[in-house]
């Protein structure tokens, strides 16, 4: 049985990172300590939008009604998905209503960060990157570089490190191994720009010119989010030649060059701000929430995933409910925290594995040589529609 305040260090203010911190945070039995490597104003304007499933917000109100009521008021709602192709024809119209419980959200990266942040204030250490972490006879520890003080800090006598830091996670790297990402041969590209005058983009949609995909929706403050991606080689490069406003308007004009005016905006809005694009490409990588007695992994650093169902940020909030709960759990019967990451990649791992697969099923129509029309269609039948359902709507609720 534990009898002294147990300590929690959360590297990583991230999505699952706050959220945990947050829901944690203000208990005499516990003491949480949240290490974020950027400054506390570096995100503000974070430039880039992002989707949260209906599932994230189902599982946030069950486990963190405040967080979950903070963000949906702040946001948009996401309703509805639309697939066409860039010349206008109508593929999917997907009423969410139809496979979830509830909306998903819209909302950009700059807002989140500040909602999940703003009751952190006396949690977060901003400017704290993790240098290096490990085991020794006094138990777990962490050193930061302390960007103010600039000055190398160690915690030691760790109960429980969450390892929120990322995809190329240092603290997965040092206690299990160095994940090596699986690339998919396809490049993916963000844009965030004002919606301006006469903007025919609204609630979630896509448009298909071959496989070259715009994604695009409206978030608050008037802007929209575009992710465009077309197929690269098996060498995985994107050229520059590929980042010009010529090569994209090409890859998303059909033959005859009529396009509809949603693509048609789109495509004039990556001209007219190419120079703002977020270059990357898509890839994913294995699961693994349990890293050892008292380390627990989560969201990117966990299960990185393509962000083709837009499950990305949408599984760090289900992961921070269920170590939320897990937690809560452990401190209402004095236990010890060093279990944890077995109970939590007990209840988590089936679940995230099926996400990931699933994320790259719903990829098919991206790839090289892919046919948008066939592959929407095969979207609209119950084999694909039953496996939206259960991602949507069979998410963890609370057992403390």
């Amino acid at each position: 049985m534990a009898s002294r305040q147990q300590r929690i260090v959360v590297a990583g203010a991230g999505i699952a990172g706050s959220l945990i911190a947050s829901g944690l945070s203000g208990r005499e039995d516990v003491e949480v300590i949240c290490l974020e490597r950027v400054g506390a104003t570096d995100h503000m304007d974070a430039g880039t939008g992002l989707n949260i499933g209906p599932n994230a917000i189902k599982a946030l109100k069950a486990v963190m009604p405040e967080r979950a009521d903070a963000i949906v008021s702040n946001s948009l709602a996401w309703q509805s998905w639309s697939i066409a192709l860039t010349s206008g024809r109508s593929l999917m119209n997907l009423a969410l209503s139809d496979v979830a419980d509830n909306a998903g959200i819209r909302i950009r990266w700059a807002e989140l960060y500040a909602l999940l942040r703003k009751p952190l204030t006396n949690v977060i250490r901003y400017g704290a990157a993790l240098s290096s972490c490990g085991r020794d006879g006094n138990g777990l520890f962490v050193t930061y570089h302390d960007k103010e003080a600039a000055a190398d800090i160690r915690i030691d006598n760790i109960d429980l490190i969450i390892a929120g830091d990322g995809r190329y996670s240092r603290i997965r790297e040092h206690f299990v191994s160095k994940e090596e990402p699986r690339f998919l041969g396809v490049c993916l590209y963000r844009l965030l720009f004002p919606a301006g005058a006469d903007c025919p983009i609204d609630d979630y949609g896509q448009w298909f010119n071959g496989p070259n995909r715009l994604l695009a929706f409206r978030v608050p403050g008037d802007f929209v989010y575009c992710a465009g991606s077309f197929p690269i080689g098996d060498d995985g490069v994107v050229s520059d030649e590929m980042k010009t406003p010529e090569f994209l308007r090409g890859a998303y004009t059909p033959e005859g060059g009529m396009l509809c005016a949603e693509a048609a905006y789109l495509i004039s809005a990556l001209e007219q701000y190419t120079d703002r694009i977020h270059w990357a490409r898509l890839q994913d990588g294995t699961t693994r929430y349990d890293a050892g007695a008292g380390v627990v992994l989560v969201g990117d650093s966990a299960h990185p995933m393509v962000p083709t169902l837009g499950q990305g940020a949408t599984q760090a909030v289900e992961d921070a409910c269920v170590v939320v709960d897990e937690v809560r759990r452990a401190l209402m019967n004095g236990a010890s925290l060093e279990d944890i990451p077995a109970s939590v990649s007990a209840r988590r791992t089936e679940r995230a594995e099926f996400v990931v697969s699933f994320s790259r099923d719903a990829t098919d129509t991206m790839l090289a040589g892919s046919d948008p029309v066939a592959g929407t269609l095969k979207k609209l039948e119950p084999a694909f529609t039953s496996r939206l359902e259960r991602l949507y709507r069979d998410v963890p609720v609370p057992l403390s």
